[in-house]
């Protein structure tokens, strides 16, 4: 423990020091993380729950993994007995929030909205407690809506072009030459009168929401509120380990999903290096446990990998489900290998894998193959190997199937 750490605990005690511990889990930023160490501390005094606050603009009906990950954090507020706020932004979906996007996203209709915020509803509440004590839902059209053209002049009066360019996506659309239509501008200020018509304490949302969260602190404090601290939560990377997750890049596991192809989907994840990630932002494994858990993605990838997604599965689709989806799993890899057609080859007098994946034609050249085997491409049995040194058991009688890639494959039987 730090010696910041140990001042906070002594000044905040030990209750506010174990909420902390948890709300901190995965976190991308905290602004300013200081005042939520007073805030939670008034809060256990006074016995007041803070209200927490998360906005979506449901532009589609469907939720996947991503999702999960701030409506998890949201969760955690609320197991730690505070209230969570769910905004349907039926009227800020109108504006449509061009956060990420590099041109102007088309709006929606308040009716569309509305439409997809009822299924957004219901498989939120697969993560959410929504018990009315702990969760309360509001569409901000109910405000915003009622707000008259002075009203909207007066909000508009509170920041300046310049302020609003400074917003990472508007700047790069600036230096592009690429339109920003002025409503776009209006996005941020209808997202920071929630937080002043709601008198939130925290706001949480992605990390490329930062800028809007931090409108929502200037426009409480000119309100004479004390303004929210913002709380981000990472992009969740997808299956494809390299873009956020998404359905525009198919590369997303849905919450919706059934328990054979969510299985399915966490196995196809392309990176070992984002199953710890996963673990850590998607499911219930306790903190403490996580060093020891991230040692062994790091010792057994594969085994990790099986792990993760058995656990995800039981989390969305219970015990029996996630126990029989890895069983269909295990059956299917296990036919698709058993009906290769074997090679019988002789016992070669160099073993090693590049040797035997340049043989083969599973790579054109060494420096190929070594690339491949580098990058995590290829398996040994089901195995994933990173070792460009790796020497396979090459013995009489017993089979050896090489993957490269997801189409390459050969089953080779060593005789002598």
């Amino acid at each position: 423990m730090s010696k910041v750490e140990f001042i906070r605990k002594l000044t905040y005690g030990e209750e506010v020091h174990r909420q902390m511990n948890i709300i901190r889990r995965g976190v991308a930023d905290l602004v300013p993380e200081e005042e939520l160490w007073h805030k939670l501390d008034g809060s256990a005094k006074t016995g007041v729950p803070l209200r927490v606050k998360l906005g979506c603009d449901p532009t589609r009906p469907d939720l996947h993994l991503g999702h999960s990950v701030i409506l998890r954090k949201l969760r955690q507020f609320q197991d730690l007995g505070h209230h969570a706020i769910l905004i349907i932004g039926d009227f800020t979906g109108m504006i449509g929030d061009p956060t990420g996007a590099n041109k102007t996203r088309p709006s929606l209709t308040i009716a569309e909205v509305r439409k997809n915020g009822e299924t957004y509803f219901q498989q939120a509440s697969k993560i959410l407690d929504t018990d009315p004590a702990k969760l309360t839902i509001v569409h901000n059209s109910d405000w915003l809506g009622a707000m008259g053209f002075e009203d909207v002049i007066r909000l508009a009066s509170k920041f300046t072009v310049a302020r609003m360019i400074e917003r990472d996506d508007f700047t790069k659309r600036f230096e592009a030459n690429e339109p920003i239509s002025l409503h776009e501008f209006l996005y941020p200020l209808a997202q920071g009168q929630d937080s002043v018509h709601l008198r939130s304490d925290v706001e949480l949302g992605g990390s490329d929401q930062k800028f809007n969260l931090l409108v929502g602190r200037d426009l409480q404090r000119a309100d004479g509120q004390e303004p929210q601290v913002a709380l981000m939560m990472p992009l969740l990377v997808g299956t494809d380990g390299v873009n956020k997750m998404s359905k525009s890049y198919d590369n997303y596991i849905g919450l919706d999903e059934s328990p054979a192809e969510m299985y399915v989907k966490v196995m196809r994840l392309k990176l070992d290096s984002l199953i710890y990630s996963w673990f850590e932002l998607l499911t219930d494994v306790p903190t403490e446990e996580l060093p020891a858990l991230k040692a062994r993605c790091e010792a057994d990838p594969h085994a990790a990998k099986h792990e993760l997604a058995f656990t995800l599965t039981r989390m969305y689709h219970g015990e029996a489900a996630a126990q029989a989806a890895r069983d269909q799993y295990a059956l299917v890899v296990a036919n698709a290998l058993n009906e290769l057609e074997e090679t019988q080859v002789p016992v070669p007098d160099d073993k090693r894998l590049i040797a035997l994946m340049t043989a083969h034609a599973l790579a054109p050249s060494a420096s190929e193959a070594r690339r491949l085997i580098q990058q995590g491409g290829v398996t040994v049995n089901d195995l994933k190997i990173t070792d460009p040194n790796f020497i396979p058991d090459v013995a009489v009688g017993v089979p050896l199937i090489i993957k490269v890639g997801k189409r390459k494959f050969i089953k080779l039987s060593f005789v002598n």
